[in-house]
């Protein structure tokens, strides 16, 4: 609804407000039920708990810049794993989101050991070619998950990592958010080995392309490429992203 009226598609009169829309899919107008929504048995009013930090892989999220919180600066990054089954021998996605934008990325991995895991997104870290790497990407928050404990070393004097305290998933929600959405085309229990590069290549097109009503209705994809607009020219720039 706000997509299509920040966009113009119909007279205003023509259509309906959000609430009005859930009120027709309430009384069954639609032909759907409220639980068909993937995001309806998802929600839940449980308050958040901190617990204490057990694991130390590197830099604690406590000592992250607060303002990083607001989402109000380009260039902080959530990273994550999402494996297809418990098979050793699987690959792995690496996913990252960048925290302003919502940009979602997903890096194939060849398994969820520590070394592959620092050398893929050192790889990926070196798409950002001519540019300075600080302009891009400033900071990076992992989870404390054993596959991370190297990437502490990709650290250098324009890019920090950080990990967040266990068990609190919140702190990478966006993250964990785009994580679900990458599910409904790679569900858990298909191999990552048996999934094409075109198939993880057209899920994060859908997900970069989709507009989004906490960016005033603005792809992730049409977010980033202003900021990175803002900083250099698009064509000195090589990096991984479906467009």
């Amino acid at each position: 609804v706000g997509y299509a009226e920040h966009k113009g598609l119909f007279m205003r009169n023509e259509m309906v407000c959000t609430k009005t829309l859930y009120n027709y899919l309430h009384k069954g107008i639609l032909g759907i039920k409220a639980i068909d929504l993937p995001l309806v048995v998802r929600r839940s009013q449980r308050k958040s708990i901190s617990r204490k930090h057990k694991r130390e892989l590197g830099k604690s999220i406590e000592l992250r810049d607060p303002n990083i919180e607001t989402r109000e600066e380009f260039g902080h990054w959530e990273l994550d794993t999402v494996r297809g089954t418990k098979d050793k021998t699987d690959h792995v996605l690496i996913s990252l989101l960048e925290r302003k934008s919502r940009l979602y990325v997903a890096l194939r991995c060849p398994s969820a050991r520590a070394t592959d895991v620092k050398e893929t997104l050192h790889a990926w870290l070196n798409t950002f070619k001519n540019v300075n790497l600080a302009c891009l990407c400033k900071t990076i928050t992992a989870d404390n998950g054993l596959e991370f404990s190297e990437i502490s070393n990709l650290e250098n004097e324009t890019l920090s990592i950080y990990f967040a305290r266990p068990y609190s998933a919140w702190e990478r929600g966006s993250n964990e958010r785009h994580n679900g959405l990458l599910r409904r085309c790679i569900p858990k229990g298909m191999p990552i080995k048996a999934v094409s590069e075109e198939t993880i290549q057209r899920t994060l097109q859908w997900c970069n392309n989709l507009p989004r009503k906490l960016l005033n209705y603005r792809t992730p994809l049409d977010v980033f490429l202003e900021e990175v607009n803002k900083i250099v020219d698009l064509n000195t720039v090589q990096f991984h992203i479906a467009i």
